[in-house]
């Protein structure tokens, strides 16, 4: 018999898994509903296309019918899921006009998040953005076409907030970032942050630290500051964190754990073995620590689709937890992490040692070469590596994968100065940095 499986959201998680169990299964009958108009783009893609680095908004979106016809699938946008029925194994839907039920063999849940905004006294929401959606973006572009903003303030110095500074001083506003935390990227310990809090200054962005944004006055023009600042901005970025969709699931009676994500299990199942989900909604196991996780990034999205995907095909590959690698451009520096950073392994009680260098990217003489730090987080007794991070003008991303590479290989600083990794002077040195850091650690162990 014809499997029917129904998939709710799209994105990265529900998108992804219909293309990959189309992938594997040519008969399946697939539907995919999502209550917004588009079930495949970029998210990432967002930031660049209002800072005019992607000039066309078309190149970041896939359109549905054309998604339809490749992998075979009916898409139903605009149809919000509003109950999931257990028992009978179906789902209720809402269009523009009608209620519907829609009956499955095998459910997959990939609601995604939403777009934290706190209800701030004196906000005016036509001029306070949050940016999460493609309607999001559209608003925030029509409003910079149409206002002329000459100044702005983003809220939060997460991965959002940080590009969004990027863009928006591209379009020549006059920026202030507000977070009320005593760094930018949390996921970088406060040694690490602390170049880039020194770049963002050299940039001429007001950087206000440790001041939570506490009321607007002036029509929402005028933030008001835990310092007692104010700051005046013709519009407001709120970057604060986004928030996982579990309402579904929840009155559906599944799980929920302690991230505030739905839990599944290693081959993303949900309490009910006909139900799997996936994406930034879900919570799973952190690599590191084996503390419940809830990650909103691209790579554990597609790799759980592919692991959803591959069950409904009868081959059981377990999902092994994340490491959490991410990484961004900041104008014309690259901050990365990957793996555990001092908080999470102090507070997890793990012993650890931590090894840092200040290098250039590849050969002093040659004319690209550029600063560079690269920190990792290891083993006290036997040097496993537990985390990495690098920040610098050329070359990060490079060490921050072999990085994460070796995290996931559970390699030890010990295993560094043995990589033989590939060396000419625009790229490296005899001794990349990678080596170096290893030789570093290595001693420390052997004291």
């Amino acid at each position: 018999m014809t499997q029917k499986i129904l998939i709710v959201g799209g994105v990265g998680g529900g998108a992804t898994v219909a293309a990959q169990i189309r992938r594997k299964n040519k008969d399946a009958t697939i539907i995919i509903f999502d209550k917004d108009e588009y079930i495949a783009f970029s998210n990432c893609g967002m930031p660049y296309y209002l800072g005019n680095t992607v000039k066309d908004r078309e190149q970041i979106l896939y359109p549905k019918e054309e998604f339809a016809v490749k992998y075979g699938v009916q898409v139903r946008t605009k149809a919000e899921v509003t109950a999931i029925h257990r028992e009978q194994k179906a789902i209720t839907y809402l269009t523009e006009s009608k209620q519907y039920t829609e009956t499955y063999d095998q459910l997959i849940l990939s609601p995604g998040a939403t777009a934290v905004m706190p209800p701030i006294p004196g906000m005016d929401q036509t001029r306070t953005f949050s940016l999460h959606t493609i309607a999001d973006m559209d608003e925030i572009a029509a409003y910079i076409e149409e206002q002329h903003p000459k100044s702005a303030a983003i809220v939060g110095g997460g991965f959002i907030g940080l590009e969004m500074l990027e863009n928006l001083h591209a379009k020549e506003l006059n920026c202030t970032l507000i977070d009320r935390s005593d760094q930018v990227m949390n996921p970088l310990d406060q040694d690490m942050a602390e170049m880039v809090h020194e770049y963002i200054n050299e940039k001429q962005v007001h950087l206000l630290l440790n001041n939570g944004l506490k009321e607007f006055s002036n029509e929402g023009k005028t933030l008001h500051v835990a310092s007692g600042k104010t700051v005046a901005a013709d519009m407001t970025i709120m970057a604060v964190g986004i928030q996982p969709n579990v309402q579904l699931a929840q009155e559906a009676g599944l799980s929920i754990g302690k991230t505030g994500a739905i839990i599944v299990n290693e081959y993303m199942q949900t309490d009910d073995p006909a139900i799997y989900a996936l994406g930034d909604a879900v919570e799973t196991t952190d690599w590191i620590t084996g503390e419940p996780r809830n990650i909103a990034l691209a790579w554990p999205a597609h790799r759980q689709a592919f692991i959803i995907a591959s069950h409904l095909h009868g081959q059981p590959i377990p999902y092994q937890g994340t490491i959490g690698s991410s990484i961004l451009r900041l104008f014309e520096m690259t901050i990365g992490a990957t793996g555990a950073n001092r908080i999470e392994l102090e507070a997890k009680g793990i012993p650890y040692k931590e090894a840092k260098i200040e290098t250039l990217s590849n050969a002093n003489y040659f004319p690209s070469t550029a600063k560079l730090w690269i920190k990792i987080l290891f083993d006290a007794h036997n040097g496993r590596i537990y985390g990495g991070q690098a920040v610098g003008y050329a070359g990060a991303d490079k060490r921050l994968a072999i990085l994460s590479t070796a995290i996931k290989g559970r390699m030890t600083v010990f295993d560094l100065p043995e990589l033989e990794l590939a060396y000419a002077p625009p790229y490296s040195s005899p001794k990349d940095p990678v080596n170096i850091l290893g030789y570093k650690a290595a001693s420390m162990l052997a004291n």
